[in-house]
């Protein structure tokens, strides 16, 4: 599957459960593990486990593998491994202090605005 098919589709599933700030970081050849990396972040844990979970169900629905998940149970911090793509599922306020945009700022990146969700 293309990787801008398999992104817009990932996007879409966040913003049909509300994610904000969805900013999506291009890391192919800089890591070893995969190539997109996007964060969000929902407005409580339940929120956050929410989003999670439809992203999980319409990734395997869509037949794309998921390797791994992390954080569901608790919803502060999810991790979703689809090979190529990561998703993170931040609370704002861990957002803010694990600062995972910083690690990521000298990538390319694009933050996925309002008026495209």
């Amino acid at each position: 599957m293309q990787d801008n098919v398999k992104l817009e589709a990932i996007i879409s599933w966040l913003n049909e459960k509300n994610a904000e700030n969805i900013r999506v970081y291009e890391v192919q050849g800089k890591t070893d593990y995969t190539d997109l990396i996007i964060v969000c972040e929902g407005s409580a844990d339940i929120h956050n486990k929410a989003i999670a979970n439809h992203v999980i169900d319409m990734a395997k629905k869509s037949h794309f593998p998921v390797l791994g998940k992390e954080g569901v149970d608790n919803g502060e911090w999810v991790l979703i491994d689809l090979t190529d793509v990561i998703v993170h599922i931040f609370l704002p306020d861990m957002r803010e202090h694990f600062q995972i945009d910083d690690l990521f700022e000298k990538v390319k990146n694009r933050k996925v605005d309002e008026e495209t969700q």
